[in-house]
């Protein structure tokens, strides 16, 4: 009998490990261990996707025609990831297969999109920002991490961390918005969410899409993205460096050009910048078939140049729906386009994933735990406390909480849609589980209130269906044939004027946001807005609840309706969450993670924008509408009043100190609630001019009724340092800082302070 070789001594270090077994690979196998590729399963398998192959783009359509391919690369050793399984049978039956292909016995990782819940679906990523409460999102991503654990998964392609802003953009849904303050806590709350101690009930987190993807041009999805140094240093790689600070494993390249340059081919961007400055010592995968597509965008000559590049600019792993591009790595070898060191190190970084994980240990799930793991109740009861804290009250005029009204007409398709209310990016849910707004605001009234239905407007369609739907047939919301919607209209009129209360909900179906899913307009699709205006003219006090993972048209809404609160698309218990909301249970106290603009034409609108010429005109930029928000980022009510006093700093700090800011919050009303102190600045003067208003810190405290809380900030180099395009480094001036701390960015109480040399 021959001694077991080196790399499977547990004993030994993961990096002794890991150099014996690179030094027995061929090329061939090292090329596959840098492949990833989709896998849905054979229409037989346990969870296979019914879908009419024919109303798919093409590449999805050849990938669905493909499993019998993927199925050979795998069985000849080519594969060393695969995502999309998420069935614990089929994993351990796949990774057999893999283990027995390849002579070394290395087994598979399986990635998988866990967005906002794995089982339990959670709210949408945006709406978790708007709680402004990082540990709402670390909470979150345990359970969701727990969850996919148990069928298998070991690594998630999440957090987005991208900066949006651009609300066109369907991806803005992913991510926390327009701040790199505010995302980069909750890149790195997301990340230690799901990394937690690194256990069997942990993932490996793989913050995405580097870098840039947020700034598509025009909001649409895929295009390029011209970001200027400046921008891209201060406003989108800080939520990366939050995320890799907080010990992300892996990092996700972006499908589109930066500046002329593909990103997932840029040895700039994922060398010098990912690596060199931003210390990230994981593994980096692309994005869905883009190494591929370096060839399609015209940078590479051929997918064997394309494979070179990538793996030369520092991409270790390629994601393909189908013929690998790093399949082509031996040729490319072959031919003198890349050297073998260059594969061994991405090669080197896989395995030392695969390593870390116990994967060579531990490759099976322990499919006995499954169901007890997932029926776990306790993470519903979780997902409706981050549904709470997530509501954002916009408006109110008196109308909010309710008080035992007699009768209420809940109105819109919306209200009661099982499928729209867990949001976009979810494959493994469970209808029976799910509360819609229109189930919680009947558990919650009770039998002494009348309440009832009408969807009133037909279910809005897209002009492009979303890529997504052919895989939901039969589960996404359709009008049922023969709706009459002008009678149903008259219907839904008539039920608000015999209320008491009518709430109204509008917004988007979960298929009019996410990938593929970038819009033109702002405004209320259908005749939502008709349906508002009918309910207005009733005279019945107006309710209205948007569902949405952006921001829409509420210029009306705004004028007219009692309250307006966003609730977002707020996951399996959001309807018990809402009717919380609405009956006072809790206090709103969800803010805005982005500006919310007045209409369309204004965007990209940000709060972070600069003093330039005329300031004191900058409400007047357009002639036919006020160039301001409609809410500014930051902005939520809460149905306590709570006063702000007392800001306190020091009158100077020097350049490389840290001084302390404290602010007294007063809840002077007698309602419980909790609010969430913002801290901004302004630099006067400097090596460069900096924005108007900078989120610098924040906070959401508890203040009892008739308390007062004290708050502090910190305020340092990490938060006055820059990058210049003076001087093209990092800078920290000394100069005049203004100070502004309150419950949002239009915030007035203001204090300075002095930074000397």
């Amino acid at each position: 009998m021959t001694d077991a070789p080196a790399y499977r001594d547990s004993a030994l270090s993961v990096e002794e490990r890991v150099e014996d077994l690179l030094g027995r690979l061929t090329l061939e196998e090292k090329a596959g261990q840098l492949t990833q590729y989709f896998y849905f399963g054979r229409p037989d398998a346990t969870d296979a996707v019914e879908v009419d192959l024919e109303s798919l783009p093409d590449e999805q359509r050849q990938f669905l025609e493909y499993p019998a391919y993927v199925e050979r690369e795998l069985h000849a050793g080519r594969v060393g990831s695969l995502l999309f399984v998420k069935n614990a049978a089929q994993a351990n039956q796949l990774q057999r297969q893999a283990m027995d292909a390849n002579r070394h016995g290395i087994p598979l990782i399986f990635g998988y999109d866990v967005i906002h819940g794995f089982r339990t679906t959670f709210p949408v990523p945006i709406a978790v920002a708007a709680s402004w409460d990082p540990d709402v999102a670390e909470q979150g991503q345990r359970v969701a991490a727990r969850e996919a654990r148990a069928v298998g998964i070991n690594w998630t392609f999440a957090p987005m961390v991208d900066i949006a802003r651009d609300p066109r953009w369907g991806r803005i849904i992913e991510g926390a918005g327009e701040d790199p303050c505010l995302g980069g806590a909750m890149a790195a709350a997301q990340v230690r969410g799901f990394q937690g101690d690194g256990g069997p009930e942990s993932l490996l987190a793989g913050p995405k899409h580097f870098a840039g993807y947020g700034a598509a041009r025009g909001g649409r999805d895929y295009e390029d993205s011209d970001i200027s140094d400046t921008e891209l240093r201060n406003v989108y790689l800080p939520p990366f460096k939050a995320a890799i600070d907080a010990g992300a494993k892996n990092v996700m390249s972006a499908y589109m050009d930066l500046n002329g340059v593909p990103a997932s081919g840029s040895r700039w961007l994922l060398t010098d910048v990912l690596r060199d400055e931003l210390g990230f010592d994981g593994f980096v995968v692309s994005d869905a078939n883009a190494v591929r597509s370096l060839e399609t965008q015209h940078f590479a000559r051929d997918l064997t140049d394309a494979g070179a590049r990538a793996v030369h600019a520092g991409l270790d792993m390629e994601m393909a729906m189908y013929d690998a591009a790093y399949a082509r790595l031996p040729q490319a070898v072959a031919d003198g386009l890349v050297d073998e060191a260059t594969i061994d190190l991405a090669v080197r970084r896989v395995l030392t994933a695969k390593f870390a994980a116990g994967l060579f240990e531990n490759p099976f799930v322990d499919e006995s735990t499954t169901a007890s793991i997932l029926g776990d109740s306790t993470h519903r009861d979780v997902a409706q406390a981050a549904a709470e804290r997530t509501a954002v009250l916009l408006k109110n005029d008196g109308a909010l909480p309710l008080r035992a009204p007699s009768s209420i007409a809940v109105l819109g398709d919306l209200a009661d849609s099982q499928r729209d209310l867990l949001g976009p990016w979810i494959f493994d849910f469970d209808f029976t589980e799910s509360v819609t707004i229109l189930d919680g605001i009947r558990r919650r009234a009770g039998a002494g209130t009348r309440v009832e239905f009408a969807p009133a407007t037909a279910v809005a369609t897209r002009l492009f269906p979303s890529m997504f739907d052919a895989h939901e047939a039969g589960q996404l919301p359709r009008t049922p044939e023969g709706f009459d919607e002008d009678a149903e209209l008259e219907r839904a009129v008539a039920l608000a004027a015999d209320s008491e209360v009518a709430v109204v909900v509008v917004g988007q179906p979960q298929n009019m946001i996410g990938e593929k899913a970038s819009v033109s307009t702002l405004d209320l699709p259908g005749r939502q807005l008709e349906l508002l205006q009918r309910v207005h003219a009733t005279g019945t006090p107006m309710v209205v609840l948007v569902m949405s993972g952006r921001p829409l048209d509420l210029r009306w809404a705004h004028a007219n309706a009692d309250a307006i609160v966003q609730i977002w698309y707020p996951g399996v218990r959001g309807g018990d969450a809402v009717a919380r909301v609405l009956f006072g249970d809790v206090s709103p106290a969800g803010r805005l993670p982005f500006t919310w603009p007045r209409h369309v034409g204004q965007v990209p609108m940000v709060h972070s924008h600069y003093r330039t010429f005329q300031p004191e005109e900058a409400d007047k930029r357009y002639w036919d509408e006020e160039s301001t928000p409609l809410y500014p980022f930051g902005h939520g009510l809460t149905y306590a009043t709570v006063e702000y006093s007392d800001l306190r700093a020091p009158s100077s700090i020097a350049v490389g100190e840290t001084g302390t800011v404290a602010v007294t919050l007063t809840n002077t009303s007698e309602v419980d609630s909790d609010e969430v102190a913002q801290l901004y600045i302004h630099q006067r003067y400097g090596t460069s001019t900096r924005p108007v208003r900078e989120l610098k810190g924040f906070r959401r405290v508890h203040v009892p009724a008739g308390a007062s809380v004290d708050v502090e900030f910190e305020l340092g180099p990490d938060q006055l340092r820059y990058w210049s395009a003076a001087t093209r480094t990092w800078v920290q001036d000394a100069t005049v800082i203004d100070v502004f701390v309150g419950g949002s960015s239009a915030c007035e109480l203001t204090t300075s302070l002095e930074v000397t040399a």
